[in-house]
Formats: C-alpha cells, sequence, structure tokens
C-alpha cells in the first residue's frame, strides 16, 4: 500500500508540474499580445486572384449566408471565383448555391466504405480544378457556416504582397457568431485568449501562428508544389500549419480582419467536434514529433518555433492532465483515509501544493487579465465581474468534457477517416455587437455598408 501511496502522489505531482510548464510558456508568450495591435503591412491595390472553396455537407439551412457574403467581399469581382463543394449532399445544398450564381462542385462516394469529410473533398475539388495555380494566386478557405468581414480580401492581399517568398499562409481572426449558454461562452472565452495571446504574440515574436480550419488563405504556388491537398487528418489545417512550418515556409496571423463561426451550443455536440478534434491532433502530434527533432537539429527551424510547436502538440495533453490529476488526488485521498491510514507516517504524505498554487494563479491571470483585456480590446465588451461565475462554471465544465474528449481521441487517434459533421443552423450572429471588419477601432461590419442577406 505504501508503494502505491508513493506511486499515486509521484504520479500527480508530475502531471502538476507539466501543466505548469506549459502554461508558464503560454504566459511568457502571452506578454507579447498586450500591445495595441497595429498592422505591420503597407496598403496595396487588388492584385492578387483568389479561389475561394466552401466545402459543404447537407448545408442548405445556412449556405447563403456565406455566399451572400462573398458576393458582397470589398473586392474586384473579376479577381475572384467562388465554388461550394458539395459533399455527397442529400438535401438542396448544391441547388441553392446554384441558384445564388456560384459554382458548383457536386462529389459523391463511389462505394459505401469510401472516406468522407473535408478534407477529401477538398482533395477532390484541386484534383478537378487542374491548373488553378496558373489562375489563382492563393485559395480561400471558408466553412458553410461562416461570415467573413467584408474587406478580408483586400487586406490579405494586401499583408501577401508585403510579405517575403517564405510566407504561404494567412489566417485571419477567428471570430464567433454566438456565445449565448455555457458551451458557446467556453469557445468565445478559448477563441477570444488564444487570438490575441496565442496567435497575434506568435506574430509579434516571428513564430508561425496556427491555422483555425477556416477563414486562411494559401499561395496556389505552395500547394501545387506539395501535389494538391494532401492533408487529409481530421485536422488538416494542423497538419498544413507543421508541414509549411517543418519546410520553412512562413504562416501569418492577421488581427485586423474575421471569419465568424457558429459554435455548439449542445454539449453532446461539443464533445463529438472535440473527440474529433482531438482524434486528428494526436494524429499530427505523433506523426511530427520526430520530424519536428529533426528539423530543430538541421537548423530548419528556430528554437522558439521548436518549443512553439512541441507546446501546440502536446498541449492537449494539460486537459487529460487535469482529468487523471482530479481522479487521482480522489483516489489518494481515499486511501489516506481508509486502507492507508494504518500506514506509519502515512499524513505526512502530503502533495506539493506549489504546482496547484501556480496553475491556480494562472488561471485567474488567464481569465481576469487576458480574456478581460481581449474581450476589450479586439471586441469593445468590458469585462463584468457580474458575468465571472457563469464563465467559471462554463470553464470548469468544459475543461472536464475537453479532458475526456482528449482521451477518447488519443485512444481513436489512428482512425482519420470518419468525419462527424457538426450541424449549423445560424446564418446570421446571435448579437451584433460579435460583428465587427477590424478597420479602425470596434467599427461594425454592418455599419455603412449591407448585410448579408438571408434567403427568404
Amino acid at each position: 500500500m505504501y508503494t502505491i501511496l508513493i506511486a499515486l502522489k509521484t504520479l500527480i505531482e508530475a502531471l502538476m508540474i507539466w501543466m505548469s510548464i506549459v502554461l508558464v510558456f503560454q504566459l511568457i508568450v502571452s506578454i507579447f499580445g498586450f500591445r495595441k495591435h497595429t498592422k505591420d503591412y503597407e496598403p496595396h491595390d487588388a492584385q492578387m486572384r483568389f479561389l475561394v472553396l466552401i466545402p459543404a455537407h447537407n448545408e442548405e439551412e445556412v449556405i447563403t449566408g456565406i455566399i451572400d457574403n462573398m458576393e458582397q467581399m470589398e473586392y474586384p469581382r473579376d479577381l475572384y471565383d467562388v465554388y461550394v463543394l458539395a459533399d455527397n449532399c442529400d438535401d438542396r445544398t448544391a441547388e441553392i448555391a446554384r441558384a445564388r450564381g456560384v459554382n458548383v462542385l457536386e462529389f459523391h462516394k463511389a462505394r459505401p466504405d469510401e472516406p468522407t469529410g473535408k478534407s477529401v473533398v477538398l482533395k477532390k475539388a484541386f484534383q478537378a480544378l487542374s491548373g488553378y495555380e496558373n489562375t489563382y494566386d492563393a485559395v480561400f478557405f471558408f466553412d458553410a457556416d461562416n461570415l467573413a468581414d467584408l474587406n478580408m480580401f483586400s487586406e490579405v492581399n494586401s499583408q501577401f504582397l508585403d510579405s517575403d517568398d517564405r510566407t504561404e499562409v494567412v489566417q485571419c481572426y477567428l471570430g464567433c457568431k454566438n456565445k449565448n449558454g455555457l458551451v458557446a461562452l467556453f469557445y468565445y472565452l478559448t477563441y477570444t485568449i488564444s487570438n490575441r495571446f496565442l496567435q497575434y504574440s506568435r506574430q509579434r515574436l516571428g513564430i508561425n501562428c496556427g491555422i483555425g480550419g477556416t477563414g486562411f488563405a494559401v499561395r496556389t504556388r505552395y500547394l501545387a508544389q506539395r501535389g494538391g491537398w494532401t492533408v487529409m487528418s481530421l485536422t488538416e489545417d494542423t497538419e498544413l500549419q507543421f508541414a509549411a512550418t517543418l519546410e520553412g515556409r512562413r504562416v501569418l496571423w492577421n488581427n485586423h480582419v474575421r471569419v465568424y463561426d457558429e459554435k455548439p451550443v449542445k454539449w453532446s455536440a461539443s464533445l463529438r467536434q472535440r473527440i474529433r478534434w482531438a482524434q486528428g491532433h494526436w494524429f499530427v502530434a505523433f506523426h511530427n514529433t520526430g520530424r519536428t527533432v529533426k528539423a530543430l537539429l538541421k537548423g530548419k527551424i528556430s528554437v522558439w518555433e521548436f518549443i512553439s510547436m512541441f507546446v501546440q502538440m502536446y498541449f492537449p495533453s494539460t486537459y487529460v492532465a487535469a482529468t487523471l490529476n482530479m481522479l487521482l488526488v480522489l483516489v489518494f485521498n481515499l486511501l489516506l483515509a481508509g486502507p492507508a491510514s494504518e500506514i506509519p507516517n502515512a499524513e505526512h504524505m502530503i502533495i506539493s501544493l506549489e504546482p496547484t498554487l501556480l496553475s491556480i494563479v494562472l488561471f485567474v491571470y488567464m481569465i481576469f487579465i487576458q480574456f478581460g483585456w481581449g474581450d476589450w480590446a479586439d471586441n469593445g465588451q468590458r469585462f463584468s465581474v457580474l458575468g465571472f461565475p457563469k464563465l467559471l462554471v462554463s470553464f470548469a465544465l468544459n475543461t472536464v468534457l475537453a479532458g475526456l474528449a482528449q482521451i477518447i481521441g488519443l485512444f481513436r487517434f489512428r482512425h482519420q477517416s470518419n468525419w462527424d459533421k457538426t450541424e449549423h443552423t445560424m446564418v446570421e450572429p446571435e448579437d451584433d455587437a460579435l460583428r465587427y471588419n477590424g478597420v479602425g477601432h470596434m467599427k461594425r461590419m454592418d455599419e455603412g455598408r449591407p448585410k448579408a442577406r438571408v434567403a427568404g
């Protein structure tokens, strides 16, 4: 019994130390996010031709929003083409898209057991659009439920033209369509923090930012060099980011324009989405750990880039560690109160509190300082102490949910061909306060220009 207690105590403290190391790194990086963001590129006239791809599987309820949004972009209409990729749809998605006047590519399974999902349909689309690299300069990727700031194309055009030849990807600010409810609020909280204190901070440090799955653009020359769409995991965005980084390419962040994404509101939907993300993330992490070490040793990436990638790869383990830690502490205390109570000096086997106290301090810093600052600086929302209890409950419950998802995803990481779709029903953001165009301080997206039309 004594050996079991020692083993549990050691494991608990090791988990707390690992969580503290990751959180301290995030703390160091986050310091660079407090600066008021200014453009690090000069404005340029519209020159780049964009191919816009919108994968859609049974999205008839929301597809009109993104199509009308694309038609209203403040960019010469002859410099971009929009394609809806109807992925095994059995609803009116393709019909509605054609009626709206955009290009539609329909794809269906050749056999019942054929893999499906975003990566599969993107691979097929690039094969169908042969010669795209000669027609377009970059490809924009959006999800069917998205809305984008109307000046996104012009800003990304300027950022690409003002960057060096190593820049292959630009990721725009990841906004939310909704934040009401304990589930959606957690997404809003974490995205607000990561946008400014991870993505923007990385940009300032000269480290590649993460690709967020939507609202990003990739140069066609880079895609063509890679043979089209070749990242096939359930987290194709992270896989592409790691591939580009290990090849010495640059992934830039644009904090001035944003894409708006509908977040789940049900616990079950959030769990399914997080399991899918976890499956893909663990797969990408395990397949790139050795490559990342080799890239560092060969001088292809900097030490900072290596640390950033390694922490990103294994940051999900902090959710696993937190979940396991709670269970182990419970078991440890039950043993001390029961079977192990007769062991000599058992009462002195106290778990060190330093890592726990550090985690608490960092948590308070993250909620009160990071979220408070980010929500004010980027969303124009002032932090309310009255709203803190709801934030706390949302954070606690969703952290447990995320931990469960990471554990399940860890055991399923080898399976990358089963895409579990997240249902979408929201065309417009639930609150106009969530919509800004990123030009000037908190200027609303729909101020002084037409809103995206909704199909009637």
